[in-house]
């Protein structure tokens, strides 16, 4: 199995309102095609390493570009979940 690390395959196309106080489907709508990728995946099992996910927006986003870009799968390795607070 070869494997290779990129920094830099991802972009974010344009910068997004916080995501601190929106709901899931606002998150969702707020990250929808923000994000670019440099080259065509074809075939290539990606990950996307990030510190925290909340509700899972911009991963999701993130894996939807990658996926369109020819990624066969895309897999998220997270450090964290945020979980919303009890009421």
């Amino acid at each position: 199995m070869q494997s290779c690390f990129s920094a830099n395959l991802c972009w974010r196309k344009y910068n997004t309102s916080s995501q601190a106080s929106l709901k899931r489907a606002a998150r969702l709508k707020n990250v929808r095609d923000a994000f670019g990728v440099k080259r065509r995946l074809d075939g290539l099992c990606v990950a996307i390493v990030d510190d925290v996910a909340t509700s899972g927006a911009t991963l999701s986003a993130l894996a939807e570009t990658l996926k369109k870009q020819g990624a066969k799968r895309v897999d998220a390795w997270v450090l964290a979940k945020a979980f919303p607070p009890k009421t």
